[in-house]
């Protein structure tokens, strides 16, 4: 479902040549539930952004979904980040001035989807996080657990091939943030695959696998390591 094969990054100013992520190989089979960690300034963003078609890598492949993503342009990146990857963040990022329901509808608006299927995929994904009654109710009359809910609503509204999760428990409480791992742990029972940022590694056990980015280079990590350097 995706592939990195000596996948690398590089930033350059004119005087400072810095490898932010050295040549490394990674596969991710449909259905996976993948935890990547590290430390802080290891890499972890630049692996996010360009798994999430967000940054270019400086070299290597990138295969989405039997597409060879490091060949298409800007647009088709844009429609191929729409259509395939489906976004949870730390901070949610709802818009404060939009009900429920129409925060979750935003993303389906520019895929030119009929009013008839967007209410269709925007109902049954606010059914799958428990929130169908509150669609009316606006983001700041949630609880952050909920909002998260919204959030991950919002990403499974675009039937997504994957979730790339950055941090999605990191502004929550323990309680609540359980209540998301839950959550997202029925998401890829259902099939789904995920892919999670995270700096809690307790929450990283609970994926499949643990893939530790640190210097620039990705590595397999035991699944059931109580610490990663």
């Amino acid at each position: 479902m995706l592939r990195m094969n000596k996948l690398a990054k590089t930033y350059f100013t004119d005087t400072v040549k810095t490898q932010a992520l050295r040549p490394f190989d990674l596969e991710v089979k449909q259905g996976e539930f993948i935890a990547v960690v590290g430390p802080s300034g290891s890499g972890k963003t630049t692996f996010l952004n360009i798994t999430g078609l967000l940054e270019d890598a400086s070299g290597g492949e990138y295969w989405l979904d039997g597409v060879d993503v490091c060949t298409l342009s800007d647009k088709q990146k844009s429609r191929l980040r729409n259509e395939k990857i489906g976004f949870i963040f730390q901070s949610f990022n709802l818009i404060p001035e939009l009900n429920i329901f129409d925060n979750v509808e935003m993303p389906l608006r520019y895929r030119r989807l009929s009013h008839a299927e967007r209410k269709k995929r925007v109902e049954y994904a606010l059914a799958q996080v428990g929130l169908h009654s509150r669609q009316t109710h606006y983001p700041s009359q949630l609880s952050g657990g909920q909002q998260q809910r919204v959030a991950i609503a919002r990403a499974l509204a675009g039937s997504p091939a994957f979730l790339l999760a950055d941090e999605p428990t990191g502004n929550l409480d323990s309680k609540m943030a359980d209540g998301v791992m839950s959550l997202l742990k029925e998401i890829n029972a259902a099939g789904t695959t995920i892919i999670m940022v995270t700096h809690d590694l307790e929450q990283a056990t609970q994926a499949s696998r643990i893939v530790e980015v640190k210097d620039g280079v990705i590595s397999e990590v035991d699944r059931h390591a109580q610490a990663i350097a």
